[in-house]
């Protein structure tokens, strides 16, 4: 039998183990949760990254381009000077693409809406492409694949300057084939272009193609003074439309090797 020394010696121990059993549960309970408050975090944080790598994850997959629309609302900023009051007025159409880009479309359709002639004017926005060939717009807007090649057909003169002229090659047909045409300008960064099927000779579709070119004229050039510039300044070099296979429209009907930039 213990003395009530020994019993009262013994209380403060007593105390103190269950002081400090307390204190590891405390310890322990603390440990636990910050383990859990720590294993939520980390699950939130890997969800996080996981929704953040959603987008690329759809940049994988392709990416639909932003599309050419018609805008109807948009006034035509060119037109032809009639060579005469019979003429048949061709259909003008516009498009716009978001990032700035316009394209003023003249077409002429001859027998069964059949198209015979196409001229358009492409005034450049961030849409463009400088990797893409020239010419493989121009390869579909003639009827033709895509993947059509061109092979140059000579120059024509015109009051923008000296004009390249394309056809298809290595065809039985291409000495009768439509002629497309394109002429670049970078300052203001434009585009013209197109094809013809006029004239039963290929001197007589060169010279139809030149002279489409002479009689083309701005209407309006909006906030582009350079625009304004460049068709003064052709307005001053234009001639009227030469008889149909004249050689004044001509230069070099057998240069088909162009240099520097069309």
């Amino acid at each position: 039998m213990q003395s009530p020394e020994a019993s009262t010696a013994a209380t403060p121990t007593q105390i103190h183990l269950a002081i400090a059993a307390f204190a590891d549960e405390v310890v322990g309970t603390l440990a636990h949760l910050f383990a859990y408050v720590g294993a939520l975090a980390l699950f939130a944080i890997l969800a996080l990254a996981a929704l953040g790598q959603l987008p690329s994850l759809r940049d994988d997959e392709p990416a639909e381009k932003p599309e050419w629309s018609v805008a109807d609302r948009s006034q035509p900023a060119f037109a032809l000077s009639r060579l005469d009051s019979s003429e048949k007025t061709a259909s003008y159409v516009i498009l716009r693409h978001p990032e700035g880009g316009r394209r003023d479309v003249m077409r002429w359709t001859g027998e069964a809406d059949k198209p015979v002639a196409e001229l358009e004017i492409y005034r450049e926005g961030g849409e463009f492409d400088v990797a893409r060939p020239a010419t493989a717009d121009l390869a579909v807007h003639m009827g033709l694949d895509e993947a059509t090649p061109l092979e140059q057909a000579g120059l024509i003169d015109t009051k923008f300057g000296p004009v390249a002229l394309f056809r298809p090659t290595g065809t039985v047909e291409a000495a009768r084939a439509c002629l497309g045409y394109l002429k670049r300008s970078e300052e203001p960064a434009l585009q013209i272009s197109g094809f013809s099927c006029q004239g039963d000779t290929l001197p007589a579709r060169r010279a139809a193609i030149a002279c489409t070119l002479n009689r083309l004229t701005l209407l309006i050039s909006g906030n582009e003074p350079k625009l304004a510039e460049l068709f003064a300044h052709a307005e001053l070099k234009r001639r009227s439309c030469a008889p149909q296979g004249s050689s004044d429209w001509l230069l070099g009907a057998a240069n088909a090797q162009l240099r520097g930039a069309l």
